[in-house]
């Protein structure tokens, strides 16, 4: 095979294109990644992990501020310092960037800084270098619809890290675990926040019971949501009163970041519609991630494109978005994985619930984070686990035990007899299988 020829070419070196070329060199194919900024992505370098360490910093904040109803004095006045948070989240996400890079070479991965365009089905120029492909993988990932108005002091997420200081009255624009995870985060530093939701709920496509309870505890911690706003193009308008805000940060809906392309792709929504392989209208050409408007959840984009990969190696492989959980890193976190109380109704589908609070569990009262729950919905006539919802301080962990519940098809019973270590948290599942099946232990 010539230099410029490849078995497979990925544009995009996300969750989902970096973790694809990493299979896709383990299984023997020919494979360069094309990124044109940030190896990782969003998720490694403005995403997911800096912002879950600078959440780590927050909620660590908040817990000193209570170190005294745990037995500890003397720890005076204590403040956030952002500008050391992020240091220390810096050097996490250089490590994990260096870290992929390693990997793509390590796996016979040429790994092309550039911005590709795709020419034909099986041609893409980058770096004036006309590449061969016999299949092409786009995983060029999303980012939030600009706002309706220019002003100074809008603030894009991928520009957060750049901040030197956080100003005191902040609003957020948008829906979804983004917006709701930095209004917490700047909550916990004491700043004012509002949030301003751009879709009809405050996080979309989560159970009711987990959004009310979200609404509830931003009441709780006076965060407040204004529903009845308008994005023009004078600015944010509540009524006919413009807003002002110190920091107005950009949350908005995601929408599909196109690569430049000659051949013409389906659309959907303004994302590349894909048939149940992630297979483009192109054929040849898959759509992985963000970009095919399917989740934005990044390990979904992992785990399309592995999926994408053993297509391309003739291994049958099926995704099933409503096993791949959702995680909120909220204070207390929260998760879901399965259908949805709502769903379950409009699909007709017979099912009771069986609930667990957390605090009547031991390791939740002794660690002082009682507040949250575990919540099963099964199929009323065998026992099917058909959904979870957890929330709980380290929700994002526990729902991988309801995750493998759904995946081997799982029912109650099974979950009531499988032991869990006492004392944990992880004991709420086993109190609400019993419950499932009529024996409560603990209720």
């Amino acid at each position: 095979m010539s230099e410029n020829n490849y078995d497979l070419i990925i544009i995009g070196a996300g969750p989902g294109g970096y973790v694809a070329a990493i299979r896709a060199g383990q299984t023997g194919l020919k494979t360069a990644i094309i990124e044109k900024q940030y190896v990782g992505g969003m998720c490694l370098n403005w995403g997911c992990i800096p912002t879950k360490s600078l959440l780590e910093s927050g909620k660590l904040y908040r817990k000193i501020k209570t170190a005294d109803k745990f037995g500890i004095d003397g720890i005076g006045e204590i403040s956030f310092n952002w500008q050391k948070a992020v240091k220390r989240a810096t050097p996490i996400v250089k490590k994990l960037t260096k870290g992929v890079e390693f990997l793509l070479k390590k796996n016979g991965v040429e790994l092309i800084t550039g911005s590709a365009e795709i020419v034909s089905a099986n041609q893409i120029s980058v770096n004036d270098r006309t590449l061969q492909a016999k299949n092409i993988i786009i995983a060029t990932g999303s980012k939030p619809e600009k706002l309706p108005f220019a002003a100074g002091n809008i603030l894009e997420i991928e520009d957060m890290l750049q901040l030197t200081e956080i100003p005191q009255k902040l609003a957020i624009i948008g829906s979804g675990s983004v917006a709701v995870e930095l209004a917490q985060l700047f909550k916990m530093m004491d700043r004012e926040v509002t949030i301003f939701p751009t879709k009809e709920d405050l996080l979309p496509g989560l159970d009711e019971k987990l959004i009310q309870f979200m609404e509830k505890r931003f009441k709780r911690e006076k965060i407040k949501i204004e529903k009845n706003f308008q994005l023009a193009e004078t600015g944010l308008l509540v009524g006919e009163e413009k807003k002002e805000f110190d920091l107005i940060i950009n949350a908005n809906p995601r929408i599909a970041t196109l690569p430049p392309a000659k051949v013409e792709f389906k659309l959907n929504d303004g994302f590349l519609e894909t048939d149940e392989t992630m297979e483009t209208s192109v054929a040849g050409i898959y759509a992985i991630g963000d970009v095919n408007g399917k989740s934005n959840l990044a390990h979904s984009a992992s785990a399309q494109g592995l999926a994408v990969v053993n297509k391309i190696q003739g291994i049958k492989d099926e995704i099933d978005l409503e096993k791949h959980p959702i995680n909120i890193y909220t204070y207390p976190e929260m998760a879901q994985v399965g259908k949805t109380e709502a769903k379950l109704k409009e699909l007709e589908i017979e099912f009771e619930i069986s609930e667990f609070p957390l605090s009547a569990n031991g390791k939740a009262l002794a660690e002082g984070e009682t507040d949250g729950f575990v919540r099963i919905l099964f199929e009323k006539k065998y026992g099917e686990v058909l959904g979870v919802q957890i929330v709980a301080a380290n929700a994002t962990d526990l729902i991988s035990e309801a995750s493998a519940a759904l995946q081997i098809e799982a029912t109650v019973y099974d979950v009531a007899k499988t032991v869990h270590a006492h004392p944990t948290v992880s004991e709420v599942f086993l109190e609400a299988g019993h419950i499932a099946i009529d024996e409560p232990i603990h209720k």
